[in-house]
C-alpha cells in the first residue's frame, strides 16, 4: 500500500498517535486526510496544520461512522485507508462497573467493527483498501492493573485477524498496531487520571522497554503498510514476549505474576536474566 494519492480517514486523529499519523500521511502524499476526533477543536487544529479536513465524531455511534465514510467518499472519492485509532486507558479489575467496561468495549472493539462494516464494502467495490486498527501490546500480552483494557485490546487484535483472513482475497489489507508506552496525552484523556500531567508520563507498567514518540509510531505504521505486515510493533521486544507466551504459557503467566508482585512492592523489577514476561 502506497499512501500517495489515497484518501485517508483517521479516528482519534486530534492528538497523539492519530495526529502523528495524520501528519505522516499528508507528508507521504495522501490526496486528502480526514481527521476525525471526539474533540472537534483538536481535529480542526490538526486538519488546518496538514491541509486536511476535520470531523467531530463519537466512534461509539455506528451511524456517525457510517456518515463519516459516506460523506468522505462523496466529497473526496474512494477511501484508500481507514485508521481506526480512538482509544483510552483506565485502571480497574473485577470491581469495575458494567457501564465503564461497556464504554471501553464500544470504543476499543465496536468502533472497529462499525468502521469495517461501513468502509469494507466500499473498498471492495473500488478495488481494495487498507484498514489500520490501533490495539496495544496489551492485546497480545495483557495489561496489569486494567481488566477492561486487556480484554478489549485482545478483542481488537482478534477482530483484525478475522478481517485479514476473511477479506484478503477481496483486496482488503489489514494491519494492527500494538505498541507499548507512547508519549501521548493518554493520561489527560483518561477518566482515571484527572489532573495528571502528560509531561510526567513514564509509561507505567508498559514503560519497561522505553517510552517512544508518536512520530516514530507513525513511521512504523507507514512502513508496515508498505510491506503489508499485519503486526505493527514499535517496541520490537513485544514479538519476543508473544513467542515466549505461545511456547510456554504457564511459565509466561508465572513471570507476569512476578512482574505484578514487584510493581506492587515498589522494588526493583526482575532483571534481564529473569525477564518478567519470559
Amino acid at each position: 500500500m502506497d499512501i500517495k494519492n489515497r484518501v485517508v480517514v483517521i479516528t482519534g486523529g486530534g492528538s497523539g498517535i492519530g495526529e502523528a499519523l495524520a501528519h505522516a500521511c499528508a507528508d507521504a502524499g495522501a490526496s486528502q486526510v480526514v481527521v476525525a476526533d471526539l474533540h472537534g477543536d483538536q481535529a480542526a487544529r490538526v486538519a488546518e496544520d496538514i491541509g486536511g479536513s476535520a470531523v467531530e465524531i463519537d466512534v461509539r455511534s455506528e451511524n456517525a461512522i457510517r456518515q463519516l465514510v459516506d460523506e468522505t467518499e462523496s466529497r473526496f472519492g474512494p477511501i484508500g485507508v481507514f485508521v481506526s485509532n480512538a482509544g483510552y486507558v483506565t485502571v480497574g479489575g473485577l470491581e469495575d462497573s458494567n457501564e465503564r467496561i461497556q464504554q471501553m468495549w464500544e470504543v476499543h472493539v465496536m468502533a472497529h467493527i462499525y468502521a469495517a462494516r461501513a468502509v469494507v464494502p466500499q473498498m471492495i467495490a473500488n478495488g481494495g483498501g487498507y484498514l489500520l486498527n490501533t490495539a496495544s501490546a496489551a492485546g497480545l500480552l495483557t495489561q496489569i492493573g486494567s481488566m477492561s483494557y486487556s480484554i478489549t485490546k485482545s478483542a481488537a487484535v482478534s477482530l483484525a485477524e478475522w478481517l485479514s483472513v476473511t477479506h484478503h482475497h477481496q483486496g482488503i489489507r489489514v494491519s494492527v498496531l500494538c505498541p507499548q508506552a507512547v508519549q501521548t496525552n493518554i493520561m489527560s484523556n483518561s477518566p482515571d487520571f484527572e489532573g495528571a500531567s502528560d509531561d510526567d508520563f513514564d509509561g507505567g507498567v508498559a514503560g519497561g522497554d522505553g517510552v517512544i514518540g508518536p512520530e516514530q509510531v507513525a513511521r512504523d505504521c507507514l512502513e508496515a503498510m508498505r510491506e503489508e505486515r499485519f503486526w505493527v510493533l514499535p517496541h520490537p521486544e513485544v514479538a519476543e514476549y508473544a513467542v515466549r507466551k505461545a511456547s510456554d504459557v504457564d511459565r509466561w503467566l508465572a513471570g507476569m505474576r512476578r512482574f505484578q508482585n514487584a510493581l506492587a512492592a515498589g522494588g526493583p523489577l526482575p532483571g534481564d536474566s529473569m525477564d518478567p514476561r519470559s
